[in-house]
């Protein structure tokens, strides 16, 4: 079978693979579209997670094949399973997302109400008490639902597998991953989630395409080509790029960046965003996140616009009739120079309801100035230019686009009634610098 795509042109899929598509929760995603709230600035921008994630599926697929052209495995079967695993856990990886995709996140209920038992109990136990994410929902579907049965019957793993290559907190009870004394985990996880993962690969270019916006166009095909994998020391294997690659690398980096900077933190989305917020926020709050897994195969756009019509309050209101609060304020800079603790003061005194939101780019959620922010698994590069006796360094020594980009930048902005906004405009006159 194939599925025609406006990036990748026609996508092969297995009947196996046929099967796991078809299901009704890998369907779900067809209802909520990819980038929430953005279709109102950027009304090409209605593609939907079914489409990214089948993308994300095609170029596992083709990374896969590029990261293990030097063959490790010296059996075909295990590298089947192996590429048919990572396939797989980039088509399900976005299976837990809420309707107008993270938008919605923040209501989540705290993990400890899912009850998911694939979790290493010592991985997740200092967050048991915070909010759940759209990964948690995804590893609960994929270990607690009804595709778990369809993956296990088509292929030689399960859902637990699959969610173990999506997360680095499940525990996996077998040695599924090890093969002639290498551990393929890591890498394959890195293919999914990383800093230089096929998910962001696809929805980069993909958003880019339907938004109208020009800052995603990488050079997605010059990266996959330049992947390969690395024998760590202790015995896992790790995902690895050719320096020659580097400088696409950057601009990958780069591009990511802009498009949050001038798209994904769009102010008319994020009002949109705050609203909601606010809606969540009221006494007219009636809907809860399902904490049983199966009910969320009901969960998409359609199902809380649905909600938001029946609401009826002011904040759910505005959304349905697109209504937004307006802005009278924005500023761009350090965390000191985006204040807006004199600015909300002024319209507090001056008696105007307010909505402020700040929005914070980050180049990396990795590496800063070469030291880890997070315990990521490390990326190596391999420098095989003449002279360089084929050396191997870790990624963030390779490149230095981290150092140059190590600080922060963030966005702040202060939202009125269409009614206020010649009065808040006039009182912020003073406050502006």
């Amino acid at each position: 079978m194939e599925v025609r795509d406006p990036l990748h042109g026609a996508i092969a899929l297995t009947e196996s693979e046929v099967q796991v598509v078809d299901h009704p929760f890998v369907q779900r995603l067809r209802g909520v579209k990819q980038m929430g709230f953005s279709e109102l600035p950027f009304p090409g921008a209605v593609h939907t997670r079914y489409a990214h994630s089948l993308g994300a599926m095609e170029l596992a697929g083709r990374a896969f094949d590029n990261v293990f052209r030097r063959d490790p495995f010296e059996d075909p079967a295990a590298r089947a399973r192996f590429r048919d695993l990572v396939r797989i856990a980039a088509l399900c990886h976005d299976l837990g997302h809420a309707p107008f995709s993270h938008c919605t996140e923040f209501a989540m209920p705290p993990l400890r109400a899912l009850a998911l038992g694939a979790y290493t109990p010592a991985k997740v136990a200092d967050r048991l008490d915070q909010t759940a994410s759209h990964e948690d929902y995804t590893v609960g579907i994929l270990t607690e639902s009804s595709l778990t049965a369809t993956i296990a019957s088509n292929f030689p793993f399960d859902g637990r597998h699959v969610a173990a290559v999506v997360s680095r907190e499940v525990e996996v009870p077998d040695d599924f991953f090890l093969h002639r004394g290498r551990d393929y985990r890591r890498v394959l996880s890195q293919l999914i989630s990383s800093e230089l993962d096929v998910d962001r690969l696809d929805y980069l270019v993909r958003d880019s395409y339907f938004s109208g916006a020009r800052y995603g166009e990488i050079d997605f095909n010059w990266l996959l080509s330049n992947l390969e994998w690395h024998d760590d020391a202790d015995g896992n294997v790790s995902l690895m790029l050719d320096q020659r690659a580097v400088y696409a690398f950057d601009d990958f980096m780069i591009s990511r960046y802009h498009m949050f900077m001038s798209v994904y933190f769009h102010h008319k989305s994020v009002v949109y965003e705050e609203m909601l917020r606010r809606h969540f926020a009221s006494p007219a709050r009636t809907w809860q996140f399902p904490t049983d897994i199966e009910a969320y195969l009901y969960l998409d756009d359609v199902a809380m616009h649905g909600y938001l019509r029946a609401a009826g309050d002011e904040w759910a209101r505005r959304i349905v009739d697109r209504r937004p609060y307006r802005r009278v304020l924005e500023r761009h800079g350090s965390a000191a120079e985006v204040d807006l603790t004199e600015a909300r003061a002024r319209l507090d005194a001056a008696g105007l309801d307010h909505l402020a939101a700040g929005s914070t780019g980050k180049l990396s959620r990795y590496s800063a100035m070469g030291k880890k922010r997070e315990s990521a698994p490390r990326i190596w590069v391999i420098d095989r230019s003449p002279g360089s006796r084929g050396r191997i360094t870790p990624l963030e020594d390779a490149t230095a686009i981290f150092a140059r980009y190590q600080e922060a930048r963030h966005i702040t902005r202060l939202y009125v009634s269409e009614a206020d906004v010649a009065l808040a405009r006039e009182v912020l006159d003073g406050a502006m610098p």
